[in-house]
């Protein structure tokens, strides 16, 4: 997918170089590559993250998904349907009941209730009120807000106000969430509950989520994938653990040297391969082991416990690995 702003961007787009840069086509034409042969997929039910900084597109390619702002070239599907080919009818009827968007800055009505701000999306289907008042109910507790329905927006805190976005976004049922850096604007404190309320919220609901964010350590922390963006284009797609333990490039690595590497990476990562010959003859499945996918985190305390190397055995209980002190240390090093 592309997006290009100026008075001629399909012109543009035609006599493009490949190679040419943002800055060289900004110079040259006076327009601008907002996003740049952005390709990525996702599975149902994933958070996925896109990650930048400011500039980089992001923002740009969650509206042109939702098509609040028109590609200039490029495919969106959901499933099998063509997003960028729906008619306005069509279109209107994927927003209504595919999609929901939560914003940075609430985009609450000020004149209505908590819960009528919830249920709009439900008063625009058509939904009797008693209906959409039971169903905004259910999710206002979903949400940790009962109690609070009669109120109005600005006798809420910021925090607040946005698990009010988020209950008009999860109030419709959607297929998909997408949210443009919606806790950028909160403190860091509310910042991290409204993180760990909505990692709670998707345990529950399992929807498709978009999460815009410009925050790395948000970004390790909310995804199952995270698309990093510069300048329009994605320079690098990947889990959490493996961005953080093999960046792409300096752009990607200055992003994860910051990460606290052993609350990241798993024992499967960072384990010793194969195991020592000490390992393999003492190896007991009722024993004390780790997992593959276990984070070195969790682990802390069982490896500071033992003067032997730790076993580490997949899902299906066959030894694949060990980890020791040296190895918990010197990932605890390099987040330092």
């Amino acid at each position: 997918m592309w997006k290009i702003f100026g008075p001629n961007p399909q012109k543009v787009m035609d006599q493009l170089d490949a190679n040419s840069t943002r800055d060289q086509v900004l110079r040259d034409t006076g327009h601008c590559i907002a996003m740049k042969n952005v390709s990525f997929s996702i599975e149902k039910g994933e958070t996925f993250v896109v990650m930048g900084l400011s500039g980089s597109g992001k923002s740009t390619l969650v509206r042109c998904l939702s098509r609040l702002v028109e590609p200039t070239a490029g495919d969106f599907f959901v499933d099998e349907t063509n997003i960028t080919k729906l008619n306005s009818k069509d279109l209107n009827h994927f927003r209504r009941y595919s999609i929901s968007m939560v914003f940075q800055h609430f985009g609450l009505f000020p004149h209505r209730s908590v819960l009528d701000n919830i249920a709009f999306g439900l008063e625009i289907r058509g939904m009797s009120r008693l209906e959409r008042e039971l169903k905004s109910i259910e999710i206002l507790e979903l949400v940790g807000l009962s109690g609070w329905e009669n109120n109005l927006p600005h006798e809420l805190s910021g925090g607040m106000q946005q698990r009010v976005g988020l209950a008009r976004a999860l109030v419709v049922s959607p297929n998909i969430l997408m949210f443009d850096e919606p806790f950028s604007a909160l403190d860091p404190l509310i910042r991290r509950e409204m993180q760990d309320e909505l990692l709670s919220i998707q345990k529950v609901v399992k929807k498709t989520m978009i999460f815009i964010t410009h925050d790395f350590q948000e970004a390790i922390k909310m995804g199952d994938h995270i698309a990093i963006m510069k300048d329009g284009e994605i320079v690098q797609i990947g889990t959490p653990e493996d961005i953080v333990a093999n960046p792409k490039n300096e752009y990607v690595r200055q992003f994860a040297e910051d990460v606290p590497r052993y609350k990241v990476l798993s024992a499967g990562k960072l384990m010793r391969q194969p195991p020592s010959p000490e390992t393999i003859q003492s190896f007991d499945i009722n024993a004390p082991l780790a997992r593959t996918s276990d984070k070195v985190e969790h682990l802390l305390d069982m490896i500071a416990d033992s003067d032997k190397p730790i076993p580490v055995c997949d899902e299906k209980g066959q030894l694949q690995g060990e980890i020791d002190r040296s190895i918990a240390m010197h990932a605890m090093r390099a987040s330092s």
